[in-house]
This record gives structure tokens, C-alpha cells and sequence, in this order.
């Protein structure tokens, strides 16, 4: 049903990204990188822009909090580790493998059931350890595995079939694709397929912060509200043990951050106030440093964010540059005191 409270799509366009970080070695820029940044206030104002945060483009894994919200709204009775899981782009350790068997045996389902691709683990330690084991790819390694098995838990509780839960029409994808645009406030612009299967809609950068912050300044107790303590609360089952985004999410009170593929960032505080990065080549590696930058944009204490500048530009195994945020996102220095008159 068209709803007329809702934005317009956002235009499929090729973005127009802006420079974002610089890789400086010895003194000299080596290298470039574009993208976008939106940094929204409390009360939901674009306090800062860079390149194209109106354009259309898949937020990958960015969006997977907003789906586990859905899946919430549509009964899925989750907290804690579990609600993380539904929202993790996991490592694949032990932990992450054992809660996902959990969720689909409340389900009395098995891997079997899920219809996500085969893969091995995401962190590199588990997958150097599969391999050295001769493990095969498998559904339940892959990164999505936990946002899968919540899915057919909440086919299975609603009723709906589970051998179709990833087509775009199924109801649970139907129930999904409506919260993302409640979320987001705007209609999808397009609908294809993610990595793993699972049907991945198009939005802009700000319409993922604003997404984020709706999340994070929830009432206690509501769908939100939960997926926000979950993850918050159980950091390491979102991501893995050494992700960078889950020593952000400790680093920094309150905060709310996931990562997707294609260098992507989303984190929200309590208070509304949001970030939404884009890396317009994908590189991780200008991810976060441009992602703490725009948090400090947004008022969070530089004092603890250090952590999050990026990994030094080694020459000789001896640092010899650094990746740099672009000036656009130094902070706004603060007034200088005014004197009066003699």
C-alpha cells in the first residue's frame, strides 16, 4: 500500500562521492579515497554532508539491524546473545556456530533448512583453523547464518513457508522491506540479491543514520529498543573477538555501529545523533578511520576514539604515513572568547 508519509526513492544515480581519507606517506599523498558521510544531530538535522548522501545505494550488512527489528515486530521472541546473532555479520567462532544451532532448534529446525550460501568462517583465525581442519564450506559458518536462522524461526511462528523464506515476495520479506522503509522514512528504490541470499533494498546514506537513530532513541521494551540492547550488550556475538566494530561499540557509551561489505558504517547514540559512511571503493581500511571521524563530527569525545585512527603505513616494517580523514571532517573548531572593550 502506498503510504504518502514517506519520502520519494532515492534516485538511482552513479553517486557523487567526495574525498573522504588520504593515505599519507612521508609527507605525501599517495592515495585517495571517496565516498560519503552524513552525520545527523539529536534531532535528526544533517549537521554535515559529504558527497552524495541522497542517492541510492545497498547498505549490505549496514541494514541488518533494521531487519532483525522486523523479524521482532513480527514476533520473534529473541534477546540478548540470540537477538545479536539475528543481526551479526559473524566471525564464525564457536559461539557464534553453537547460538545459531540454538535459534534453529527453537525453531525444531536444522542447518539443512537454511538457504543461505555455503561458506567458510569471516575472521581470519577461524578460517586459517577450518581450512587447516579440511572443514567444507558450510551454511552455518557463513557470516549471515544467525540473521538466517532468526528468519525461518519467524516463518515458523507466523505460519509461513520456509522453503521460499529469501523471495522478495514471501511475507517475511514483504514484513521486512515495510519496516525498512519505516525505518528509513522513504520508499526502496530497488530490490536485488545480497551475498547471501537474502533479498538487499537500496536507500540512501541518510536514510540508513536515520534509520539507526530511530533504533537507538526507541522506548525501552520496544523492537527497537531490544535489538539495540542485544547488540550493544553482546558486541563481540554481532561482529567477532578483535572486530573493529565491536571495540567501537565498547569503546564509546551507549553506542549502537554495524558494518557491511563495501565499505560500509552505520552507528547511532541514545540521544539520536548518527553517523552513515560509504567508502566508495569498498576499502576497509578507510572504514573506520573516517567512520571515528565522523563521530567526533557528531560531539563524541576524541579521547575515545584514539583507538579507531587506522593501522599506520608501514615502509621497512617501521610507520611511515597514516590514513587521514579529509579535512572536511576535522572538528569545527570552538569560538574564540570575545573581550570587551578596554
Amino acid at each position: 500500500m502506498y503510504d504518502s508519509t514517506l519520502a520519494d526513492a532515492p534516485a538511482i544515480r552513479e553517486p557523487l562521492h567526495a574525498p573522504v581519507a588520504r593515505l599519507v606517506r612521508g609527507g605525501v599523498t599517495e592515495g585517495v579515497h571517496y565516498g560519503s558521510v552524513v552525520v545527523l544531530g539529536e534531532g535528526g538535522e544533517v549537521r554535515l554532508q559529504l558527497g552524495d548522501i541522497e542517492a541510492a545505494f545497498y547498505p549490505r550488512s549496514a541494514l541488518k539491524p533494521v531487519q532483525a527489528v522486523a523479524m521482532v515486530r513480527a514476533g520473534l521472541p529473541l534477546d540478548g546473545e540470540l537477538l545479536s546473532l539475528a543481526a551479526a555479520s559473524h566471525s564464525g567462532e564457536d559461539h557464534h556456530l553453537d547460538a545459531a544451532r540454538r535459534v534453529l532448534a527453537l525453531a525444531g529446525l536444522t542447518e539443512d533448512d537454511l538457504r543461505n550460501v555455503p561458506d567458510l568462517p569471516y575472521g581470519a583465525a577461524e578460517r586459517d583453523a577450518w581450512i587447516r581442519a579440511g572443514r567444507p564450506a558450510s551454511r552455518l559458518a557463513q557470516n549471515c547464518s544467525g540473521k538466517h536462522a532468526a528468519m525461518l524461526y519467524t516463518c515458523k511462528l507466523n505460519g509461513w513457508s520456509l522453503h521460499d523464506y529469501l523471495d522478495p515476495a514471501h511475507p517475511l520479506q514483504q514484513a521486512i522491506a515495510e519496516i525498512v522503509e519505516d525505518l528509513t522514512g522513504q520508499r526502496i528504490s530497488r530490490v536485488t540479491v545480497d551475498g547471501c541470499g537474502a533479498p538487499l533494498f537500496a536507500v540512501s546514506l541518510h536514510g540508513l543514520a536515520r534509520a539507526a537513530a530511530r533504533i537507538t532513541t526507541a522506548a525501552p521494551g520496544t523492537p527497537e529498543a531490544r535489538v539495540a540492547d542485544a547488540m550493544r550488550d553482546h558486541a563481540e556475538t554481532a561482529s567477532g573477538t578483535g572486530r573493529d566494530v565491536a571495540a567501537l561499540m565498547r569503546a564509546v557509551p551507549g553506542l549502537l555501529a554495524k558494518d557491511g561489505f563495501e565499505g560500509v558504517e552505520v552507528a547511532a547514540l541514545p540521544d539520536g545523533r548518527a553517523v552513515a559512511v560509504k567508502i566508495s571503493d569498498g576499502a576497509n581500511r578507510a572504514r573506520i578511520p573516517v567512520t571515528a571521524a565522523a563521530l567526533v563530527r557528531a560531539g563524541v569525545d576524541p579521547a575515545l576514539l584514539t583507538e579507531f585512527a587506522g593501522e599506520p603505513l608501514l615502509g621497512g616494517g617501521a610507520p611511515v604515513g597514516a590514513i587521514r580523514p579529509a579535512r572536511t571532517l576535522d572538528p569545527v573548531p570552538a569560538p574564540a572568547p570575545v573581550r570587551a572593550c578596554a
